[in-house]
């Protein structure tokens, strides 16, 4: 973002923020900006509310052959059907830059459902992709 004379440069969500890199303050990476919630503030303001993260919500955003397809595999993937997204209040948001970083570790998230079926099952079984030690 820049400042100009009159302050900082609004935030552009599709700019800014949308397919970023979210990492907690050690660089761990949590996930990438899919979507965000929006609220009214109290002068009618547009504000961010929450980042949100997900296969779901991205298939939604993408709209099209490609999204409804990518909603549908993180939806049957999800053990109680239509999955909801990781939800990071916008208050936690440290820092924009090419990466978004949030003051809450990564240890606090659950990993997507479609996200841990693609460890296992495909990136997993490609040789040289696990541990040295294993």
């Amino acid at each position: 973002m820049t400042t100009t004379p009159d302050g900082p440069d609004p935030l552009r969500i599709d700019f800014h923020l949308l397919d970023r890199q979210i990492v907690d303050p050690a660089g761990a990476k949590i996930g990438k900006v899919d979507d965000v919630e929006l609220e009214v503030g109290d002068q009618g303001e547009l504000r961010i509310a929450a980042l949100l993260v997900g296969q779901h919500v991205l298939g939604e955003r993408l709209k099209g052959a490609v999204g409804r397809w990518l909603a549908a595999v993180a939806t049957r993937l999800h053990p109680e059907g239509r999955p909801q997204p990781l939800r990071i209040p916008f208050e936690h948001v440290t820092k924009v830059d090419s990466e978004v970083i949030v003051g809450l570790r990564k240890e606090l998230f659950e990993t997507p459902p479609l996200e841990k079926w693609l460890r296992d099952n495909l990136i997993g079984r490609i040789p040289g992709a696990g541990h040295a030690s294993e």
